[in-house]
């Protein structure tokens, strides 16, 4: 088979792979329909981590189940799945607490990027659908297994509540994914931090009520002229740098509270000003596995389309380009099809 592998920042290449196998009892392998670049993808190609030896690329993904191993039950040959990028066995203590992407049997998707995956943990992370969804469906689904993902444990996280008010740091997919959870979870007013036009408009056609383009002080001023001086309930945390973290904690009223979903890059919390902040803090990487039913469902019923985050298609083979684009802010998200 074939898929994307990263040599050296910029540098990726769509090479011949070993075609996939059956290691273990409750693997599956499943035929890439959908796949694409997430922005977590640019911190190595833009060289803030870093590559080591060449490997493939990709965590998201949505597929037909070509085979499983002997213990995976919940899935069949023929089936259209959806998964995570954190894969779960979904019975561990974590698991049926709700946190599947700290499963104690937790491995992370890096091979998505191609024809052909092999789902770890296949039985406790996949997730199919009725019958195969309309081809218009999958890039929704598609966003479902990571960026509407993510969005919601961000709003979940930030303690999103019906009639509150949200503030979302970052126009990427994962924050205008969010700017849907907010809506969806019932906040009155929800304020996008963008400062580009066409996500803009997105982010306000998924339910924001209110733009803000400055960034650093400038924002947290504009934010708490919103808001009444005092900051918002919640905010979303949706970048990983400690400019947008400063950003986030800043903007939130005392009592209100951060989830943090943006992986950090040189990030720092001062304990002292966190601790007279009286803000709640709570992040890391989402348990999507836990929203995979509810979002799914929200998809197919027509409720949410956050599909719409992916504004440039592209041939899997031109993974290269989609990765470009995206590094120089030319697409919000690239959709790879082989």
């Amino acid at each position: 088979m074939r898929g994307a592998v990263i040599h050296a920042p910029g540098d990726v290449r769509f090479e011949n792979l070993d075609d996939p196998k059956i290691i273990e009892p409750t693997d599956a392998v499943i035929r890439t329909v959908a796949t694409c670049v997430c922005g977590s993808d640019l911190w190595p190609y833009r060289g803030a981590e870093p590559i080591g030896d060449p490997h493939p690329m990709g965590h998201e993904y949505v597929g037909i189940v070509e085979e499983t191993g002997s213990e995976v039950t919940n899935v069949r040959p023929g089936q259209f799945v959806v998964g995570s990028f954190a894969t779960s066995d979904n019975t561990c203590a974590n698991c049926r607490n709700g946190w599947q992407s700290s499963c104690l049997n937790r491995e992370f998707m890096s091979t998505c990027q191609a024809e052909y995956v092999r789902i770890p943990n296949a039985h406790g992370t996949l997730v199919a659908t009725d019958e195969h969804p309309d081809a218009e469906m999958v890039p929704s689904l598609l966003a479902v297994s990571d960026v509407m993902g993510t969005g919601w444990y961000a709003a979940l996280a930030a303690e999103v509540k019906p009639g509150s008010t949200a503030v979302v740091v970052g126009d990427g997919a994962v924050g205008l994914s969010g700017v849907i959870a907010a809506r969806e979870l019932g906040a009155e007013r929800i304020i996008a931090m963008s400062r580009h036009a066409s996500r803009q408009k997105l982010a306000l056609e998924f339910g924001a009520t209110d733009i803000v383009a400055e960034r650093g002080d400038e924002g947290i001023a504009r934010v708490k002229d919103l808001t009444g001086g005092i900051g918002a309930d919640s905010v979303l945390e949706c970048v990983g740098t400690a400019d947008a973290m400063r950003q986030a904690l800043y903007s939130t009223r005392p009592g209100g509270n951060v989830g943090f979903v943006g992986v950090p890059h040189e990030v720092a919390v001062d304990g002292q000003e966190l601790f007279f902040s009286h803000v709640g803090l709570r992040g890391g990487p989402a348990p999507v596995r836990r929203f995979l039913p509810d979002l799914i469902d929200r998809v197919l019923t027509g409720r949410i389309d956050p599909g719409k985050v992916f504004d440039l298609a592209l041939p899997l083979d031109q993974v290269a380009e989609g990765y470009q684009a995206m590094d120089e802010r030319r697409a919000i998200k690239a959709l790879l099809k082989p």
